[in-house]
């Protein structure tokens, strides 16, 4: 990046690509490091982001790297043996992320809802400010968990608390064989309990009203423990839906059910 440029980009194409994949604007004025070149810049981002961050976006530009300059890539060691070191470098940055599971929070079946949600969550845990998605991550939880719910058939009314909802979605995943161990079913319905106090917290020290907000350590525990638990619950579905769909392929085709 001697030169000033960064690989092929133009300005407006490294706008846009470090817009997409970090939804930060690289042109905003606390990049404008010296020159304020796109090189220049995207080591300012270095330097004022943190690791977990600067992770994602050298991983990023290292796929584009890949795909744009796969000859050269391919066909010269220095540059693969350098490549691979970046690589290493922007896995360990990726692991210094705040709340380890927080790529957990997605949007869910495109729904736009939880669009929104996950990228404000997302943008809590970026700026380290969990605190401040508190009340949003406990939205997020109550959707996700109803749906889930609602696929095994369980009742969902409106006015039913998250812990009630969540039980009965325990009790179903045990019935349905897709938990192995007595420990896993403990820790789930320790959980229960759990969500039943994230209300409260949600309902207290959370910006969803005019509350002081919970402290930052506790927040950040609270983040991970839920993360941990999303990323579980998603594993085990995607789990089901590779199972139902590899039975339904074995099934004859008069036995389907569609």
């Amino acid at each position: 990046m001697s030169s000033g440029y960064v690989l092929d980009f133009s300005n407006r194409t490294f706008a846009e690509f470090v817009l997409e994949s970090t939804g930060r604007d690289i042109y905003n004025d606390r990049y404008n490091y010296q020159s304020g070149s796109k090189a220049n810049r995207l080591r300012a981002f270095w330097e004022c982001e943190p690791d977990h961050l600067v992770g994602k976006l050298l991983t990023d530009l290292l796929e584009y790297y890949r795909q744009t300059y796969y000859r050269q890539l391919s066909s010269d060691p220095e540059i693969a043996h350098l490549f691979a070191k970046c690589q290493q470098i922007a896995a360990r940055l990726l692991q210094n992320a705040p709340v380890e599971d927080i790529e957990a929070i997605t949007s869910e079946d495109s729904d736009r809802k939880f669009e929104v949600l996950a990228r404000s969550i997302r943008w809590s845990i970026e700026n380290n400010e969990p605190g401040a998605g508190l009340d949003r991550l406990h939205t997020y939880l109550v959707g996700l968990i109803r749906n889930f719910a609602q696929r095994r058939g369980i009742a969902v009314d409106r006015d039913k608390p998250l812990h009630s909802i969540f039980g009965e979605y325990v009790k179903a995943l045990r019935e349905a064989g897709m938990i192995e161990s007595e420990m896993t079913e403990r820790i789930l319905k320790s959980t229960v309990t759990t969500m039943e106090a994230f209300n409260r917290v949600r309902n207290e020290r959370s910006l969803a009203h005019d509350n002081p907000l919970l402290n930052y350590d506790e927040s950040l525990f609270i983040f991970n423990n839920v993360c941990s638990t999303i990323r579980f619950i998603r594993a085990l579905e995607r789990r089901a839906e590779q199972d139902f769909a590899g039975a339904l392929n074995e099934m004859p085709e008069e036995e389907k059910p569609f």
